[in-house]
């Protein structure tokens, strides 16, 4: 196996909790961050391919056949949902979450 070296710049509360679980795991902080990088190259290579694999030769001009037909619900707008929220607490559910989705 060949191997080559990078200088890796981590933040100070990151690079110390690599190296707790590098000791917890009984390796070096060298070789934990390896299979750390390694783990995750494989993770996003093998998503691409399957995402690959089941679009196939898809398109999104087919994808619109099945969304015209579905209904549109009707939302609140303006002051009447302004309205409902004032009136109750804040519900956890309807925080917005960020979403990170992979590009391919």
């Amino acid at each position: 196996m060949s191997k080559a070296t990078y200088p890796l710049d981590l933040p100070l509360s990151i690079k110390k909790a690599a190296q707790r679980l590098a000791k917890e795991d009984g390796v070096s902080l060298n070789q934990w961050i390896a299979v750390a990088v390694a783990e995750k190259v494989g993770v996003i290579e093998t998503a691409s391919d399957f995402f690959k694999m089941r679009a196939g030769k898809a398109t999104g001009a087919g994808l619109m056949k099945y969304l015209r037909p579905s209904p549109h619900p009707r939302r609140k707008t303006g002051a009447k949902r302004a309205a409902v929220f004032a009136n109750r607490p804040f519900r956890e559910s309807e925080r917005v979450h960020e979403v990170v989705v992979p590009t391919l």
